[in-house]
């Protein structure tokens, strides 16, 4: 049991309390977190995550939605709405930009950055805020974290909060929508999707499947639509990133 250092009165005697060791209050937090998952509650579940880590103030991102119109990648958040707008321009940016290899060396790893410099934050909160990436069954998220100033940061503890995060969405709606958006997909539209990842032409793949070029290509140009990409390379690529291919 560790141990407090400020000193505590009974019967005149002067002793310490005992306080929980950390793999109590890990499992402490791990109860809490499976009555709001189960409760489809991702706010609370990120009130809890953030307490845990000591943040003041949690952003929950979806980016297979980040390419849509508007904020709908943004799950749950308690940031200034003002923050989350300016913000949300800068991470559409910023994950257009990164590359696959990029995507996946990120995951789990606490990444740190500031705040656009135009960007008010609340009063002593830093300008620094800290990401952690995940995934939740096909989904790929990110937990935005923001801090007050001066606080000591455990990486293994965001390191945790990432996991216990992936294990809170993984039994909660939070991929629920996902789910639903791969079964728009259609058995021959995943087929041709698994043969362009395969680097196969429209005339390759209509010999493949037996039926014509123009029906390949109205199912890749389908493809494209549901996935919210332009070409054939960012549609393999949301592929891969949701293990579609």
């Amino acid at each position: 049991m560790e141990l407090l250092g400020a000193e505590s009165k009974s019967e005149g005697r002067a002793y310490l309390e005992p306080i929980p060791p950390r793999t109590a209050v890990r499992d402490q937090i791990v109860r809490k977190l499976a009555i709001t998952s189960k409760a489809n509650n991702v706010p609370a579940t990120m009130r809890i995550l953030s307490e845990y880590v000591g943040a003041s103030h949690f952003l929950l991102a979806r980016y297979d939605l980040i390419q849509d119109q508007g904020l709908d990648f943004i799950v749950a958040s308690n940031w200034p709405f003002d923050l989350v707008r300016r913000l949300g321009a800068e991470l559409t940016r910023g994950y257009a930009k990164s590359t696959e290899l990029e995507k996946c060396l990120s995951m789990l790893t606490p990444q740190f950055a500031l705040l656009p410099e135009e960007a008010t934050t609340p009063q002593e909160i830093s300008r620094q805020y800290c990401s952690l990436t995940f995934c939740a069954g096909r989904t790929r998220f990110s937990l935005m974290l923001l801090f007050l100033e001066g606080i000591i940061l455990s990486q293994e503890r965001l390191r945790e909060v990432g996991l216990m995060a992936a294990y809170s969405l993984s039994f909660g709606a939070g991929t629920g929508a996902k789910i639903e958006r791969d079964f728009e997909l259609t058995e021959r539209e995943l087929e041709c999707l698994f043969w362009i990842a395969e680097g196969k032409t429209s005339d390759e793949i209509a010999m493949i499947l037996g039926i014509s070029r123009n029906t390949i290509n109205n199912y890749i140009t389908s493809v494209m639509r549901k996935t919210a990409t332009k070409t054939r390379s960012e549609a393999i690529a949301y592929a891969v990133r949701n293990n579609l291919v």
